[in-house]
Order: structure tokens, then C-alpha cells, then sequence
């Protein structure tokens, strides 16, 4: 069995394996009350697969860079196909979780263009771990929000623009974090995670590979 970025990858698939059984235990043996640990559960086992995908075929330093990249600019787009396409709107929390994508496909980028060694590419894996860090605090808390019940759910808020145009932008940052009742809504699903448990996951897999990649001479 060949190894990638010195872990083998039958330990991978074994790992795996693993979380796909407690998953499977662990809906068995809990409550449909306990939708917030099985909303988290998935978006651990999916984050764990994506991650291990991303070290099986992590490439050299520089094209793992550019790859990353394209990864943040197709959540963007794909982001902005479900705005302006399927008209969902996105709520607070999901606008800050774009600057995050954002912000690492800058980081991303730079670092392509510099070709780091790897001492610069633990920079970058540093400020990976910041921004990406704060996205997934993000899209953990909209993952709560969207497994509450309906009679715990807040009220809905004022929009992100409004809130701009009218509110100091400490207490806009502090009134999104604590989300509203529209960052409850799900709109968009696939393989039962929602945008805020799909972005949670990537936000994970980012940091996971730009920390592999400084070994990626």
C-alpha cells in the first residue's frame, strides 16, 4: 500500500470505516432529539473523507496552492449560482462565511504566486488555520442553529446591509454571530448537510491540507 503525505493510506481507509460504523451506531442508539450531534456527526464523517481524499492525491506545494484556490472560487461561484440562480438568499452568518472562502483563496493565491518554501508555507498554513478557523466557527454555529427545534429556533433579524447601514460594526459582528431565525432555514441540501454543514466541511479540509502541504516539497 502506496503513502501520501506520510500517513498509508490503508489507515486512511481504515479510519474511515470506522467514523461510517459509529455513525451508524451511534443514529441507532440516540433520539431524533439529539439532531445536533447527528447534524455535527455527519459533518465530521464528510470533513474526515474529504480531508483523506485531499492527502491521497495532495500534489507538489505550488499546484496543491493553485488547486486550493480553484476550490474557493468554485464555492463562490457556486454560492453565487444559488443567489442569483435558485434565488436563495443568504443570511447573515452565510455572508461572513463568504468573506472567510474568500479570504483563504487570497491566501491560497499568494502563496501560488510565491512558490513558498517551508518556512512560508507554515505561514500561510498559519493564517489557513485563522481564517478558515473562523469560517467553520461560523458555519458550526449556523449548523446549531439549523438543528434546533422549530420552538428554539430566534426570531428573524434584520438583514446584513441594513444592519451596515444603521448599526456600529462591532455590534453587527456580535448580532451575527448569534445568528438569526433565517440562518435557521436550510434552502439547500445534498448527502443530508446543509450549505453551513458543507462549508463547515471544506473550512476543515482547507486547514487539514495546508498544513500537508508544507511537507510537500
Amino acid at each position: 500500500m502506496t503513502r501520501t503525505a506520510g500517513i498509508p493510506l490503508s489507515w486512511m481507509a481504515f479510519v474511515v470505516a470506522i467514523a461510517l460504523l459509529l455513525q451508524q451506531i451511534l443514529l441507532r442508539w440516540f433520539s431524533p432529539a439529539t439532531a445536533t450531534l447527528e447534524a455535527f456527526y455527519r459533518v465530521g464523517v464528510m470533513a474526515l473523507a474529504l480531508s483523506a481524499l485531499a492527502l491521497i492525491i495532495m500534489p507538489p506545494r505550488r499546484v496543491a496552492y493553485l488547486l486550493g484556490f480553484l476550490v474557493c472560487a468554485g464555492l463562490m461561484g457556486w454560492a453565487l449560482w444559488l443567489q442569483f440562480g435558485q434565488d436563495l438568499e443568504p443570511c447573515p452568518l452565510c455572508m461572513f462565511q463568504r468573506v472567510a472562502v474568500c479570504a483563504v483563496g487570497i491566501v491560497f493565491l499568494a502563496a501560488f504566486l510565491q512558490n513558498p518554501r517551508r518556512g512560508g508555507a507554515t505561514g500561510y498554513a498559519l493564517a489557513t488555520l485563522v481564517l478558515a478557523g473562523a469560517g467553520a466557527a461560523l458555519a458550526a454555529r449556523q449548523v446549531w442553529l439549523q438543528s434546533l427545534p422549530a420552538d428554539q429556533v430566534p426570531a428573524c433579524g434584520m438583514g446584513l446591509s441594513y444592519m451596515m447601514d444603521t448599526m456600529p460594526f462591532t455590534a453587527v459582528i456580535l448580532k451575527t454571530l448569534q445568528g438569526t431565525g433565517e440562518c435557521a432555514e436550510k434552502g439547500w441540501v445534498f448527502l443530508d448537510l446543509s450549505i453551513a454543514g458543507w462549508s463547515l466541511v471544506f473550512f476543515i479540509a482547507m486547514i487539514v491540507a495546508a498544513f500537508a502541504v508544507i511537507r510537500r516539497d
